[in-house]
């Protein structure tokens, strides 16, 4: 039943090809059009509210690392602002679905448009699944292998970690172009993408097995080490405070693992997050490709609260990260003075002033 109702929707969409797609646009959360604007006014509002929250909070997190120089002492911090970067970039992405839902011609076939943003999206979105891993696998070196830490993980293997990734998560989409199916539903908001874009059971059997899995199972595998060995040295530290309490000053300097325990919270925070948000999203990809559902309200639900994940990192980091804020603090106090400095200057003859410290921690 469900295999009809795909051939129904391919074989309707290619006998109205020639008619004018406006006049056939239904809106995905199936208000259909309205009568006095033919704009999905309630989804254009969601997408356009989610592409300001991405971009500002993106640009916060990349201005504050670039103003807090003790948040690069974390090698975490490569990973992390590569996350940014890709997030920022999801982002400004939104802003094609967004024209398309006002019936704005971006001046490309609409089946080329909805190919390249869908790819787009997937790569940035891999980037960023990638990088939560890598991060994973960092904290468990970082806390396994304290010693031989620094010789491990250098700048120079970070980078070369990073231009990989970009490498696979472009590679591993790359067959969509190639007629083996639909890397996401991303480009759903579009209508050649909802109708004529199926998805394939193989082509997403080979993005799980090959991304989705592997960088959970890394999560998990990871988390699990990390907070079982600071357990365990937590356990062991009390037991000798208890044993010798006189000693508790210096006990208390042997908590090697708490700053790392506590960054390696943060960093669980992010990564549990992402992955809330995006379960029902691939839920929904394996139902769909396996022609067990479809639905696309669900599909325009499910795809934006996967994709609003791209504006909770900047929240995380502001509520976990003491450091982090403090850097949001100065950035703030450095962009209140300088706006502070410009009416001055236009209200009375410049002065000469102290300069405004930097914005460095």
């Amino acid at each position: 039943m469900n295999a009809s109702r795909w051939t129904e929707r391919r074989i309707l969409n290619m006998s109205s090809g020639v008619v004018n797609l406006s006049e056939h646009h239904s809106c995905p959360l199936g208000f259909g059009q309205y009568s006095a604007v033919d704009v999905c006014i309630f989804e254009t509002v969601v997408i356009v509210l989610l592409t300001f929250l991405i971009i500002a909070g993106n640009l916060t997190v990349i201005f504050v690392f670039h103003c807090a120089p003790l948040l690069h002492h974390y090698t975490t911090s490569y990973f992390i602002q590569t996350m940014a970067y890709a997030d920022l970039f999801v982002g400004v992405s939104c802003l094609v679905p967004t024209l398309s839902l006002l019936h704005y011609s971006t001046g490309v076939h609409e089946s080329l448009t909805c190919q390249i943003f869908g790819y787009i999206i997937s790569v940035l979105k891999s980037v960023s699944m990638a990088c939560l891993a890598c991060i994973s696998v960092d904290r468990y070196l970082a806390i396994t292998k304290p010693l031989s830490y620094n010789q491990l993980v250098t700048p120079c293997r970070l980078r070369i970690c990073i231009i990989l990734i970009w490498i696979y998560s472009c590679l591993i989409f790359l067959p969509s172009f190639f007629g083996w199916g639909k890397p996401g539903y991303h480009g759903d908001i579009f209508e050649w993408c909802a109708t004529s874009w199926l998805t394939s059971a193989y082509f997403t059997g080979f993005i799980v097995c090959l991304l989705y899995a592997p960088a959970a199972f890394v999560v998990c595998f990871t988390y699990f080490h990390i907070f079982k060995i600071c357990r365990q040295h937590t356990k062991e530290i009390n037991d000798r405070r208890a044993r010798f309490p006189s000693h508790e000053a210096d006990a208390s300097g042997e908590t090697g693992h708490s700053p790392d325990r506590r960054y390696a919270m943060v960093l669980f925070r992010i990564t549990s997050v992402f992955y809330i948000l995006w379960l029902p999203y691939i839920i929904y990809f394996l139902l769909e490709s396996s022609r067990v559902l479809d639905n696309p309200t669900l599909s325009f639900l499910t795809t934006w609260l996967a994709i609003s994940n791209s504006f909770c990192n900047c929240v995380i980091y502001s509520l976990s990260n003491s450091v982090f804020r403090l850097g949001l603090r100065r950035l703030s106090e450095t962009m209140c003075v300088s706006c502070m400095c410009v009416k001055d200057q236009e209200t009375r003859e410049p002065k000469p002033r102290k300069r405004a410290n930097s914005c460095s921690i």
